[in-house]
């Protein structure tokens, strides 16, 4: 596994995992990549520190500067924010049913009666889940990606 910082074009940073670098660039071709934040779909790496060990003879220096936002916390509160996040929706999504790419024909044809009602998630478009809302459906955008259950190892 590889973890990438990536950024929107909102300038929202936010992490993910990706089995290589080569998936991170399939994902991102095939637009299967989103800000958690806004929703955003025009994701690229965002620049990252590298992780280097520090000699073992070395004391650490306590006068790194660390640039942030004003009044933004600290990376370690918004990294465990974010895993208690994921491990919400995995929860949720525990009851849901994986409908992949014909999520937005389901959604539909639940809210106007033709389908039993079920609980559901899949893949759609911006501009198909934007009519989604449009018609009435509730529908509500996942803050990280799902991989479909049959490409999970």
């Amino acid at each position: 596994m590889i973890v990438f910082d990536l950024a929107c074009a909102q300038s929202h940073v936010f992490e993910a995992w990706f089995g290589s670098s080569a998936a991170y660039e399939d994902q991102r071709e095939r637009g299967l990549l989103s800000c958690p934040v806004c929703g955003d779909g025009a994701i690229s790496k965002a620049v990252m520190a590298p992780n280097v060990a520090a000699k073992g003879n070395s004391r650490p220096n306590s006068s790194k500067a660390v640039v942030r936002a004003k009044d933004a916390p600290p990376p370690e509160v918004m990294k465990e924010a974010m895993r208690q996040l994921a491990a919400a929706q995995a929860k949720a999504l525990e009851k849901s049913e994986w409908v992949g790419s014909a999520f937005s024909d389901r959604a539909r044809a639940m809210h106007i009666g033709d389908e039993p009602a079920a609980i559901i998630h899949g893949q759609t478009s911006l501009a198909e889940a934007k009519a989604l809302v449009e018609e009435g459906v509730p529908v509500a955008p996942l803050p990280f990606p799902v991989l479909p259950p049959d490409s999970v190892n």
